[in-house]
């Protein structure tokens, strides 16, 4: 576990623990990613023996549950709340409104007609 999570961060950004564990299980995820998939295909390859299949199989599933891709959930960058976020944004619902009304997204105006 302690691969997984890094010592010093290159970004400031980090807020509380729910971006920094989203952060290392993102990098984690992207290092791995190469590897998951040659398991898999190794593992839906059925001219391939099946022991080596299974072998594979043995590999992917002691693989870290930071690999998975469905691990990594879309946090707000500036709160860390898990519900709500814009993708465009990476930003909460309010969070995107207070900046929005702040002036400090550029291209984004309140909508009036």
């Amino acid at each position: 576990m302690s691969m997984f999570r890094a010592k010093k961060f290159d970004l400031g950004c980090f807020t509380n623990i729910k971006i920094i564990r989203d952060h290392s299980k993102r990098k984690a995820f992207e290092a791995a990613e190469p590897e998951r998939q040659a398991l898999r295909y190794i593992i839906r390859n059925t001219t391939l023996p099946l022991r080596t299949r299974a072998i594979a199989q043995l590999q992917l599933t002691q693989m870290h549950c930071y690999t998975r891709p469905t691990q990594i959930r879309n946090r707000c960058v500036l709160g860390g709340k898990g519900r709500g976020v814009l993708r465009a944004f990476k930003m909460s619902r309010y969070n995107f409104r207070m900046e929005a009304l702040a002036g400090n997204l550029p291209g984004v105006k309140k909508a009036s007609w």
